[in-house]
């Protein structure tokens, strides 16, 4: 693939406006394990190689074992590699990502709401909606994955 602009050098106050999205993401009451599966299932659906390696990269950092990062894109056929909170927030990713599909669903909206608070699942919606944004970003430059 032929390398394309950067939008942080070409337009370092849009990059910045993300920036600030991923400063809300670090202080909000949601863990880091959560956070990297939601930024991993995400980049797996839009085929996200750069977010995908970085966010591998980033769980395994965190603690998290090979086995279950293999597994997060069956993680509805590895349900005892998953806690239900995981599952759930597996789910709520999928759905928001494929929102044309059908969106949240209640179903998962309810089961959310078992686990999570109001400002929680706000804070989900917020880190699906960003990493898909980092998503778009990333597959619309042709940015390289990093060694």
């Amino acid at each position: 693939m032929e390398k394309r602009i950067n939008i942080s050098t070409t337009e370092p106050q849009a990059f910045k406006a993300m920036l600030g999205l991923e400063g809300y993401l670090s202080k909000i009451d949601i863990s880091q394990t959560l956070k990297e599966l939601v930024k991993i299932r995400a980049s797996q659906i839009n085929n996200c190689a750069y977010c995908i390696s970085m966010h591998t990269k980033d769980a395994i950092k965190n603690g998290e074992t090979p086995e279950r990062i293999f597994l997060v894109s069956a993680w509805r056929e590895a349900t005892k590699f998953f806690t239900e909170q995981e599952q759930t927030i597996l789910a709520m990713t999928e759905e928001i990502t494929l929102i044309h599909h059908s969106g949240l669903s209640e179903e998962t909206y309810r089961k959310a709401s078992e686990f999570f608070t109001e400002n929680q699942i706000a804070q989900i919606i917020m880190l699906v909606v960003t990493i898909n944004g980092w998503n778009r970003i990333a597959l619309s430059t042709h940015l390289q994955i990093e060694d």
